[in-house]
């Protein structure tokens, strides 16, 4: 539970990053942001914590209280966007290319894909976003050491670097909490720690 995710706001009500319930039950008790309910009203620790003790939900339990956990917090003092890009990572290429083979078109679970290089690195082809694309083994398997065009293949779309959304910071989810909803842009991209190194 309290590795579960949390929204966090600027005081704008922008999406600015995504954490753990461990971290946003901290700020909120130190007074840096203020919870936010179903309703759009602010809570602060005290108050959240009051509520808390007659709600029937998802909640982590202390020595002398029980606390909602908070699904979007509102930072109090924070206004701005981070500039922040987005990490060059595998499961970030799965992400923006939404774990579909880039040559087949199939769309599979991330143990049944690969990374493949558009122009092999043999031919001397950079690991990076603009080259980088997801591909099923067998498709992988058939283009070899060779560009699409010398393998007789086509690419669905060219790869390129993803644009920054808050939520390439927050844990990769499928399942966007329905909380959250009424704060998000239509971006669904995943941040995952892993960054791959890029020549």
């Amino acid at each position: 539970m309290v590795n579960g995710a949390v929204l966090v706001l600027n005081r704008h009500y922008q999406p600015v990053h995504v954490t753990n319930v461990k971290r946003a039950v901290s700020l909120l008790y130190q007074g840096v942001a203020r919870a936010i309910d179903e309703q759009y009203r602010l809570y602060d620790f005290a108050d959240w914590a009051a509520l808390s003790a007659a709600v029937e939900e998802e909640a982590i339990h202390t020595i002398s209280r029980r606390i909602k956990v908070p699904r979007v917090l509102v930072l109090t003092a924070f206004e701005k966007l981070p500039r922040v890009r987005v990490r060059f990572s595998r499961l970030n290429i799965y992400a923006r290319d939404k774990d579909t083979c880039q040559y087949c078109g199939r769309r599979l679970r991330r143990s049944e894909l690969n990374l493949d290089h558009v122009v092999p690195r043999t031919q001397g082809g950079r690991t990076c976003w603009e080259n980088v694309v997801c591909s099923c083994i067998e498709c992988n398997l058939n283009k070899g050491g060779r560009t699409p065009d010398q393998a007789g293949m086509k690419l669905l779309r060219a790869p390129f670097r993803p644009k920054w959304t808050p939520l390439m910071r927050g844990a990769a989810r499928k399942d966007t909490v329905r909380a959250w909803l009424p704060f998000l842009t239509l971006a669904d991209a995943s941040y995952w720690n892993v960054e791959l190194g890029e020549d």
